[in-house]
């Protein structure tokens, strides 16, 4: 017997007993507009370096000028841009992850099955965006942060969702498989 194919709502769930796949739902990295400043910033550096070109004072050279041009795009663009890339979070049927620093260094996990609380904060400027921040917390571990992320109030209802479909299935196989007093005699 198959379960109804529904085009919108809610996946369908998997037969008791079986061992639903994890999927990944969504990947996210904090708003962008976090980026403003560094995009401001190389574009001034890349049109005061076009205007002083061969146009600087007599005891300064052009690779002078070019070096601390590639000095501000460095630390102002680069690496802001950089740290902004590698702090992602991604939310999958099972669990959310929240990966930071180089290569993925700091992991921490928060599994849909235990439950946690979810707060939505979101200021005046993340409104105007659409965004927001969330804290999942579970009463055990500090709460994970998903900051500034894009579409928060669709990502609330997600992990919203998320939790309700997981703790449904756990309690389901748990009464199917508990202590064989459900499954007849």
């Amino acid at each position: 017997m198959t379960q109804p194919s529904n085009s919108i709502g809610r996946p369908r769930m998997p037969a008791p007993g079986t061992v639903a796949p994890e999927l990944r739902i969504a990947r996210l990295r904090s708003h962008a507009r976090r980026l403003f400043w560094s995009a401001l910033v190389l574009i001034g550096v890349a049109g005061a370096t076009a205007f002083f070109y061969d146009n600087l004072p007599a005891p300064y050279e052009n690779w002078m000028l070019l070096t601390a041009a590639g000095v501000l795009v460095l630390l102002l663009v680069v690496i802001p841009y950089l740290v902004w890339l590698s702090h992602t979070w991604t939310i999958t049927t099972r669990r959310v992850i929240e990966r930071s620093g180089p290569f993925g260094a700091n992991r921490r996990e928060v599994s849909h099955v235990r439950g946690y609380a979810i707060e939505m904060r979101r200021g005046i400027l993340q409104r105007m965006w659409g965004a927001g921040t969330l804290s999942l917390s579970n009463g055990v571990e500090p709460p994970l942060r998903l900051k500034n992320i894009p579409h928060a109030v669709l990502v609330h209802e997600t992990l919203i969702d998320q939790v309700e479909v997981n703790q449904i299935l756990a309690h389901r196989d748990a009464q199917t498989f508990g202590s064989g007093a459900v499954g007849g005699l």
